[in-house]
């Protein structure tokens, strides 16, 4: 019995296992088939074929991204297990899909089978590169959608209304996409219709149409809004109370005006606050007092460039413990910083630079210890090395310092502060050598110590720098040869050791620095040759002016270059024809060397050139004709003093942006081109010491923006004519045609549109070509009787010289309202008649020269007056009469006033009879008289009645004399002396002729 109960209990419990195996089997494998064939054949086949139109490609993502997510995307297999997929586990529908720096490369066209993924929820396509594809408009139809995010993807053109119906979204971000833009009706679309948006990034998006009163509609559940360098503009919203539930907000950037609004103290939930870079924006005491009261959680808060100098920097005393960052940069602060700013907990960064007039002392102790930045560049608060405080701040990696009211000489303690990534002292008065201790920061990455005044030779103990990318010691004191320990600084991608008092030659130091793309050596004392290794650098920037390198120029192994300055060296040999593939080159200065060499078409090559500028050299052969055309970008052309023949270049096409044109001292010959008139940006032309033959060329009125005019010294020919345009020459501050042969009288109308010499600038800046270059004009040129090389030209200057032609007549009166002159040369000509006393009113006349002329008449007393006058020549005229004397005339000698026989008094040795100088009358030269003479008792009524008397009278007797001719002894008597004034005349010319030889 017992037996017959056990088997059968025995058996039940072997059948009901088997059942359960049996059950939890079917489960398993019914589970396991659910799991693995969710995904919908047709959603598997969309996702293949998405993943078919476009191609891999590394640079099409950032370097961060690993690897393609698409790649284990293979036919026949789940497509739910697949990289960046996402199904529901119910109906197997793809919900997600994030293929966020896959390396995507191609258009999104709107007929991608990307759009037949109804059911996605979340769509991830950032950081790819979809090849400046629109945003379609079925983007719209992911009705269920809740997350998209398009960033840094390349996508250009409207972001489509449709993206509007989306209303379901929670967050989206179209960052990073520099060529989209949203207007103003898409914008007020989405911000009526996304109700539920939380997070809305459009970082770099164009909105420039939008209104900035529309951002106050935008939706009451956004805890996250980033606009920043969006090119906003506008007045600020007046309100933005409703953003209650913001905790980031970021504006940076954008060109608001106004003010901020009062209602910025009820973000109480703000974490994040940044208007950083709205230059015309400011905040009121009173609403960054909310601010600062009310934002209790605010860890980073940037105001840097908003104008904030109606607030007390003593406000700042209430900002919150939990602040982390603070950048109130270039701000406009004025007066003590609280010290407690420094002492606050939990604060990592620190931006107060560009705060001239801040002032307070950075503390001695007790500053924060988790302070990483700390950037005080420009502004007057005290540093002082003396104490512990600077060296015990172990956490700081970034220590901005430049241009700042450093104590003290401790400098060595910096080398205490082993974690320093970044270290800028530039621009303090540090003397004294390197410190040593500096060989601690083996950290660095970034050490600038120029603008200063450190001595000696650079330490070798900068060699152990070795995760240095860039080292700036430019600007100081610093002698001896070019380290050698710089071997070791091979990370080194920027190097600046320019204008020092190094000497030697350049041996292997620099060899090893595989990664160098900037290196600047200029202002020092270096010789010997180039080494070729430099030109086998991959440099982008290679400046070695002002040394005195000696030998040819190599040839360029890479064609990165950008910028090439070898000029004030004694370089020989011919420029070498690998920078003609330099396609990336903007400027090439090479003047002042020995080159030889002849142009080549081939520079036309180089279509990105700013500046070419080979001047004082030995540059041979023609100038290529495609130096007019060959670039809309080249601004700056300088091949003067060298030894070009042929004609100038006659191709200046439409559009030149040349501004600055320079062919002085070479052979050119020919006429002045048309052609350069389509230079509408021209402000200085110099064709000086060719030998053009032409007349003078009027056409050049048509030039808008020309400032100085040089032709000296040329075989220009003919007579000067009037203005043809409206505005001839009206900018023109330097005229320079002396040396030529042109003739005829002085045309007044053509000085009376001079309104650039009439004004006196007050700016003491310098004439540069409007460019990024920065590159300086200069001018050699007659100054106060030498020959002068102006490096630079001060904008204030003017000059009018018109020496050494055969001009002929008067004076114009129009000069004397040039008052901006400087120096005024009219010397060696054939100018009669009197000195005009209108030229009194020239009182920034600096030099004065008309001599060897046949000006006639006294010297008028309003000379005087120019108080400024230094150089004053008006020898070998026919002058006659008293000098006057006072003021400036007192310190002239006898050679300013020689080879005039009828003058008398000081400083001549010839004495006046009377020893007294008379006045002359005052001029009337504004009201249109001139300094006429009349004699006591004859006022211009008495003249003028018998003036017109004697007109009448004369030409009655005159037509009856000579009509019949009688009586013939006054006949005979004035076609006498008729023909011995003419005969006087002409041996008066030639006399004067041969004084000018």
């Amino acid at each position: 019995m017992k037996f017959s109960l056990s088997l059968t209990q025995f058996l039940c419990s072997i059948l009901f296992l088997f059942h359960f195996h049996t059950t939890i089997s079917s489960s398993f494998s019914s589970n396991y088939s659910s799991s693995n064939h969710l995904c919908a054949p047709h959603q598997s086949l969309s996702l293949l074929q998405f993943n078919q139109s476009f191609s891999i490609n590394s640079s099409a993502s950032w370097e961060g991204c690993q690897y393609p997510k698409t790649e284990s995307w293979k036919d026949g297999t789940d497509c739910c297990l697949w990289d960046g997929v996402t199904c529901d586990r119910k109906t197997g529908q793809v919900t997600g899909l994030n293929l966020s720096c896959s390396m995507l490369y191609g258009t999104l066209h709107s007929n991608n089978s990307l759009f037949s993924l109804h059911h996605l929820q979340k769509l991830d396509l950032s950081i790819n590169d979809f090849n400046s594809s629109h945003i379609s408009s079925r983007f719209g139809q992911f009705s269920n959608l809740k997350h998209l995010n398009l960033n840094n993807s390349n996508f250009a053109g409207q972001v489509p209304l449709e993206v509007s119906r989306l209303s379901k979204l929670i967050s989206l971000d179209l960052s990073g996409n520099t060529d989209l833009r949203v207007g103003p009706i898409s914008f007020d679309k989405l911000v009526r219709n996304l109700t539920k948006l939380r997070e809305l990034d459009l970082t770099l998006v164009d909105m420039s149409l939008v209104v900035p009163s529309s951002l106050m509609n935008l939706s009451s559940s956004l805890s996250f809004l980033s606009l920043k360098d969006c090119r906003l503009q506008g007045k600020f919203p007046s309100s933005m109370g409703n953003l209650k539930h913001l905790q980031y907000l970021d504006l940076a950037f954008n060109h608001f005006t106004g003010s901020i609004p009062y209602d910025f103290g009820q973000f109480t939930k703000l974490v994040s606050l940044s208007l950083w870079g709205n230059d015309y924006l400011s905040v009121a005491p009173d609403s960054f007092d909310k601010i600062v009261q009310n934002l209790t959680k605010l860890r980073d808060l940037n105001l840097g460039s908003v104008n904030m100098s109606l607030v007390v920097p003593n406000s700042l005393t209430n900002l919150s413990s939990t602040l982390s960052s603070l950048s109130l940069s270039g701000c406009g602060l004025q007066g003590k910083i609280p010290g407690n700013i420094f002492l606050l907990p939990n604060l990592e960064s620190l931006y107060l630079s560009y705060n001239e007039g801040l002032t307070g002392s950075f503390p001695s102790s007790n500053v924060s210890n988790v302070l990483r930045v700390l950037v005080l560049s420009d502004t007057r608060i005290s540093i002082y090395l003396e104490n512990d405080a600077i060296s015990n701040l172990k956490s700081l990696k970034y220590m901005i310092l430049s241009n700042c009211s450093i104590v003290g000489s401790k400098l060595a303690q910096l080398g205490n502060l082993t974690r320093l990534f970044q270290l800028d002292l530039s621009n303090n008065n540090f003397s004294g050598q390197i410190p040593s201790s500096f060989e601690n920061l083996v950290q660095l990455g970034y050490l600038d110590l120029s603008s200063n005044n450190f001595t000696g030779q650079i330490p070798s103990s900068l060699g152990n720098l070795v995760q240095l990318n860039t080292l700036k010691l430019n600007s100081n004191n610093l002698m001896g040869q070019i380290s050698d320990s710089f071997a070791n600084l091979t990370l080194l991608v920027y190097l600046d050791l320019s204008n020092n008092q190094l000497q030697g030659p350049i041996h292997f130091q620099l060899s090893t620095i595989l990664h160098l793309d900037r290196l600047f050596l200029y202002g020092n004392s270096l010789n010997g040759t180039i080494p070729s290794f430099l030109f086998a650098l991959p440099l982008l920037d290679l400046d070695l002016h002002n040394n005195q390198f000696i030998g040819n120029i190599s040839e360029f192994q890479h064609n990165s270059l950008q910028f090439l300055d070898l000029s004030n060296n004694s370089l020989h040999g011919p420029i070498p024809s690998s920078i003609f593939k330099l396609e990336n080159l903007g400027l090439l200065l090479a003047s002042n060397n020995k080159l030889t060499w002849e142009v080549p078409s081939s520079i036309c090559k180089l279509k990105f050139l700013l500046v070419l500028d080979l001047s004082n050299n030995n540059l041979s052969g023609s100038a290529p004709q495609c130096l007019g055309n060959f670039s809309n970008r080249l601004s700056v052309l300088h091949l003067g003093m060298n030894n070009l023949r042929g004609t100038i270049p006659s191709t200046f096409s439409e559009g030149s942006n040349l501004q600055y044109l320079n062919l002085n001292g070479n052979e050119l010959e020919g006429k002045i081109p048309l052609s350069i008139v389509n230079c509408t940006m021209l402000e200085f032309l110099n064709l000086g010491n060719n030998k053009i033959e032409d007349t003078f060329p009027y056409f050049l009125e048509m030039l808008p923006e020309l400032k100085i005019l040089v032709l000296k010294s040329n075989k220009l020919q003919g007579f000067m004519k009037g203005p043809t345009t409206f505005n001839s020459f009206s900018k023109l501050q330097i005229l320079d045609i002396s040396e030529n042969n042109l003739t005829g009288p002085l045309p007044e109308e053509f000085f009376n549109g001079l309104e650039g010499m009439m004004n006196v600038d007050q700016d003491m800046i310098y004439m540069t070509a409007k460019n990024s270059s920065g590159y300086t004009y200069s001018i050699k040129m007659t100054w106060k009787g030498l020959e002068i090389e102006f490096v630079k030209i001060q904008s204030i200057l003017r000059v009018l010289d018109l020496s050494k032609n055969s001009f002929t007549g008067e004076i114009p009166k129009p000069i004397g309202k040039l008052k901006g002159l400087q120096q005024l040369n009219l010397s060696h000509n054939f100018l009669t008649g009197h000195i005009q006393s209108s030229l009194g009113f020239l009182t920034n006349l600096q030099s004065l020269d008309m001599s060897s002329n046949m000006l006639t008449g006294r010297i008028p007393m309003q000379l005087t007056d120019l108080t400024f006058l230094q150089v004053l020549n008006l020898s070998q005229n026919k002058l006659e009469g008293p000098i006057p004397v006072g003021k400036q005339f007192n310190t002239f000698d006898p050679s300013s006033f020689q080879g005039n026989l009828g003058l008398c008094g000081f400083p001549m040795p010839t004495k006046c009879n009377n020893g007294v100088v008379p006045p002359l009358p005052p001029s009337n030269f504004n009201e249109g008289d001139d300094s006429t003479l009349f004699e006591d008792g004859f006022g211009w009524k008495a003249v003028a009645m018998g003036y017109g008397c004697g007109f009448v009278f004369g030409v009655t007797m005159g037509y009856i004399v000579f009509r019949t001719r009688r009586p013939a002894w006054f006949h005979r008597m004035v076609e006498r002396q008729w023909n011995l004034k003419a005969g006087r005349t002409k041996k008066n010319a030639r006399i004067h002729g041969a004084r000018r030889n």
